[in-house]
């Protein structure tokens, strides 16, 4: 029987690198035989040039977006910037019961409807090292207008206050770290007792044969 896999949510403010090393994460733990998949939300904003539909987001319009709300389909669903942005539970379920992690990419308010409706959920927020850095990191994307980056600092204050609402606190100074001990997190609740005991059965058995 395949052990379930763990809910994660990380979270982070804009240009915190949640994203990045989200994606870094999936290939290093693959080499440690763990099976692990970042969600595709669903949103109702336009795609950016050289998204796909299905990889990088779910694309849908508001009327469907609501009327998926309205059948309890979003495991957590939240407003940014005017777009909508839902996670959906069947696919979510359907994923953990294979075996694989779940990484969810959402703000503190969808981390706290996941709490809610999965409570066994293991969180982690990721800082950036200084308020500097993070503005340095923003501008670097070359994307946004400096009004759109002074918007997005003030929402990042205000996403940065509830870090004490998750379990684990990564620090993002240095990448390479940050993904070593990313790594490490998601590798300790697979070697508790609990999980490691009815794996090993076998082998414990033998180990204490008279």
């Amino acid at each position: 029987m395949t052990a379930s896999g763990n809910l994660w949510i990380v979270s982070a403010p804009s240009g915190g690198g949640k994203t990045s090393l989200s994606r870094a994460l999936l290939p290093r733990l693959a080499t440690l035989s763990v099976q692990a998949q970042i969600s595709v939300s669903h949103t109702t904003r336009a795609p950016r040039a050289g998204e796909v539909d299905g990889t990088h987001y779910h694309f849908i319009d508001e009327a469907r977006f609501v009327e998926r709300i309205a059948a309890g389909a979003y495991l957590e669903h939240a407003e940014v910037f005017g777009r909508r942005y839902g996670t959906a539970r069947t696919e979510t379920e359907a994923l953990l019961a294979q075996g694989r992690d779940v990484i969810l990419d959402i703000d503190w308010q969808g981390a706290r409807q996941v709490r809610a409706a999965m409570p066994a959920a293991k969180s982690v927020f990721i800082l950036p090292p200084s308020r500097l850095e993070l503005e340095r990191r923003l501008k670097q994307r070359g994307t946004d207008a400096d009004s759109v980056i002074a918007q997005r600092m003030a929402l990042a204050r205000d996403e940065m206050s509830h870090y004490a609402e998750y379990e684990s606190l990564v620090v993002n100074e240095d990448f390479e770290t940050a993904l070593q001990q990313l790594i490490a997190l998601f590798l300790a609740p697979r070697l508790a007792l609990a999980r490691q005991k009815p794996r090993y059965s076998a082998l414990i058995a033998e180990l204490l044969e008279n």
